[in-house]
């Protein structure tokens, strides 16, 4: 019997589970252990992993991709171009990535162990505007992959192909069958990042469509992985807070529960991450969030107990840096592939960058921008740079860096030192926002303040006891192309200058405003009798 009058306590968990920029989300659970991937764009290094034993608290286990394949092409800034909507499975003893960059084609990597190291990027299917690959293994070993497309490349989308595939993943075995057409389904618009299952004997595509900001989740069933394909919608907004809830990964914990992570759009945040409990019917067909009366399609839930047989683990991908490891943190990233000479010293409290004589006046542009994801709460960065020994007309900052851009900072005159500041957006140009006001020396401290709008205002001051100055300009952080915003530091010459001297960095401090712990909530326990 059930004794409802004793009760204990579960942990509850509160979405977003990860509060900041980790678009395309795609996760495995291997040997109790769960794994998840996100697309990563033109940011190097690409394709962050991350490790969680609960599918709600997640730390940095490292990144697949430490730079593009495509070197020459990827020195330059390509903004929106780079690593889309990946995929991550585990099949035959290893685990494998497959990722689609639409200018090039579909790649495969795999690795004994999720954290790496990782096999050199395999280039699986050359051509423009594949996009969002996912492969499935069958039963009997015969290997298949489906994709979407890229209407921006090759001027068609809304649609997903499979094809056979060798059991290796070195190669495609057909030319693809065309298996779903979103024009054929009624609302359906930009019907992509499929992923590939099998339950039952039933082959199942799940996959978003309606759009980034405002899609839904839906599911499409077949008895054939080159169909015909039945669909029902099974997560949407509905009367919930969250957004276009979709694209994402179907997980089963070691106890049989379903789960499925799927992101959320929230502009200059990026796109969020959500966990929803997920079940089957009895018709057969799955069901996400909090389920509807009227059989349609689930809406996400904002707070759920965690899965079963797990409690809250004190982890989360860094934010802040203390600059004491010999190598850059998984947070940081640049806008291309790097070089040796941008980073000198990293660790003993403090890093090096040098200056590079490549300054394209707008940042967009700058290779050598080091960043990391706005954070998805009221946030303060804050950091301490110093110059040395650079060429005249030298500027270095911290910077918000979406398809808008400001910075504050200071530059190296003539004369002296100065305060500097500008914005941009696209084109060669940009605009100074505030006064050049006269700095005693070559330091300053420098922050970066975000609200929940969000809107950033700016601060430095010359030594740590000194009030902090707030220039009497903000500004309105926007989204990058494909991605949120994100917080940086930069330095950089005037083309033409000898390249010498240094700027040293002080250790990164990034705060963030409460953050929603877990809770916990009383339930009924069972007694034995």
């Amino acid at each position: 019997m059930t004794n409802m009058g004793n009760r204990h306590r579960i942990p509850v968990y509160n979405n977003p589970i990860l509060n900041g920029d980790w678009p395309d989300p795609d996760a495995v659970q291997v040997e109790g252990i769960y794994y998840l991937i996100a697309s990563s764009f033109n940011r190097v290094p690409g394709l962050p992993v991350l490790r969680s034993s609960n599918l709600v608290d997640w730390e940095h286990a490292g990144h697949a991709l430490p730079e593009l394949p495509q070197t020459n092409h990827y020195s330059l800034v390509r903004h929106g171009s780079g690593v889309w909507a990946p995929a991550l499975r585990h099949h035959d003893g290893k685990f494998w990535i497959f990722y689609p960059d639409p200018d090039h084609g579909i790649f495969v990597l795999s690795a004994e162990q999720a954290e790496g190291p990782w096999s050199a990027p395999h280039l699986l299917y050359a051509g423009r505007g594949l996009i969002d690959p996912c492969p499935l293994w069958d039963e009997d070993g015969t290997a298949y992959l489906v994709h979407g497309w890229a209407k921006s490349r090759i001027g068609v989308k809304n649609r997903l192909t499979v094809h056979r595939m060798s059991p290796d993943a070195s190669r495609l075995l057909d030319h693809g069958t065309h298996v779903i057409n979103g024009e054929e389904l009624p609302g359906f618009t930009t019907l992509e990042g499929p992923k590939f299952y099998k339950r039952d004997g039933w082959y199942w595509i799940f996959a978003p469509a309606g759009g980034v900001a405002t899609g839904w989740q839906s599911v499409f069933r077949s008895r054939s992985p080159f169909g015909p394909y039945e669909e029902r919608r099974v997560l949407g907004q509905g009367d919930s807070p969250v957004n276009g809830p979709h694209q994402g990964a179907w997980v089963t914990t070691p106890d049989g529960e379903d789960w499925f992570l799927h992101f959320q759009d929230r502009g200059a945040y990026g796109r969020v991450v959500h966990l929803q409990p997920m079940g089957w019917g009895e018709d057969g067909w799955p069901w996400m969030g909090k389920t509807a009366d009227d059989g349609g399609p689930g809406t996400p839930v904002l707070s759920h107990p965690y899965p079963v047989g797990t409690s809250p683990e004190d982890v989360a991908p860094p934010s802040s840096d203390t600059f004491t490891s010999p190598g850059l943190r998984p947070q940081w990233h640049w806008q291309a592939n790097p070089r040796d000479e941008w980073l000198s010293t990293c660790g003993g409290g403090h890093l090096i960058l040098r200056p590079q004589a490549n300054d394209p006046i707008n940042l967009r542009e700058l290779p050598n921008v080091l960043a990391q994801i706005l954070p998805g709460e009221p946030s303060t960065f804050t950091t301490t740079l110093e110059l040395d020994d650079v060429p005249v007309g030298t500027r270095a900052g911290v910077v918000v860096l979406g398809q808008r851009y400001a910075w504050l900072g200071m530059v190296r005159t003539e004369d002296g030192y100065v305060l500097g500041s500008g914005t941009g957006s696209e084109g060669p140009h940009e605009q100074q926002m505030g006064r050049a006001v006269a700095l005693p020396g070559p330091s300053i401290e420098l922050q970066i303040r975000t609200d929940e709008t969000p809107r950033a205002t700016f601060a430095w001051r010359v030594g740590p006891t000194d009030p902090w100055q707030i220039p009497i300009w903000d500004f309105d952080v926007v989204e990058g192309r494909w991605i949120g915003a994100e917080l940086g530091i930069f330095t950089a010459s005037p083309l033409g200058s000898r390249e010498h001297g240094s700027v040293r960095v002080g250790p990164v401090r990034v705060d963030t405003a409460p953050v929603r712990r877990a809770t916990t909530q009383r339930i009924a326990a069972p007694v034995s009798p």
